[in-house]
């Protein structure tokens, strides 16, 4: 595994303490990260609630749940994440959800602004976008990445940006509809096809 990377996991969070740590800051009017802002206490809040939701409705199918409990090589996910990230709330509660159904499959998450030194070796098209994921296989390559949305979630801001420039705060709250909408299912979609099924 990258030096970075292994680094990274000796301050890393579990999903549950994550929560933890977002649900602390919420109640205090904070966020992760280097900047202290209103908005960003506010992102945090929701995202707060959002978490807890997901976490209570999320549902995969029987088929969904069979393809992940027969993988058998270990994966370690890593994810650099915020507290503040609209994109995370609804994509890292899919991703321990699948980690609970196999204990092959491990999730660490990091901090993106405690760690550029991982983020600026994952870019998405040049930009520090999360959530990202890093999945690592059994001799500790890095074997695929993810985010920081669903295919899907993807194909919606690529087209309102080529018509409008930037992301909107209405466009913003549209895509928090479509999360509530998919319920999961586009970031689950994408991650089983991360899985080694085979």
């Amino acid at each position: 595994m990258d030096k970075v990377i292994e680094q990274s996991l000796e301050n890393s969070y579990t999903y549950l303490e994550y929560k933890k740590l977002v649900s602390n800051l919420s109640k205090k009017g904070e966020s992760t990260g280097p900047v202290q802002s209103e908005e960003l206490a506010q992102y945090t809040h929701l995202n707060n609630s959002r978490m807890r939701r997901w976490d209570k409705t999320l549902k995969f199918s029987e088929e969904a749940v069979a393809k992940i409990k027969l993988i058998k090589q270990k994966i370690k996910w890593v994810v650099l994440t915020e507290s503040w990230c609209g994109d995370a709330a609804p994509a890292i509660p899919v991703m321990y959800k699948i980690t609970e159904l196999n204990p092959n499959i491990s999730l660490s998450l990091i901090l993106r602004d405690e760690n550029l030194d991982v983020m600026n070796q994952f870019l998405t098209n040049g930009s520090m976008s999360i959530p990202k994921l890093i999945a690592i296989g059994e001799d500790d390559v890095v074997v695929a990445t993810w985010g920081p949305r669903s295919v899907d979630a993807t194909q919606l801001v690529e087209a309102y940006k080529k018509e409008h420039g930037k992301l909107s705060p209405e466009f913003k709250q549209d895509l928090q509809m479509f999360y509530n909408k998919d319920k999961g299912q586009s970031v689950l979609e994408d991650l089983l096809r991360l899985l080694p099924l085979k």
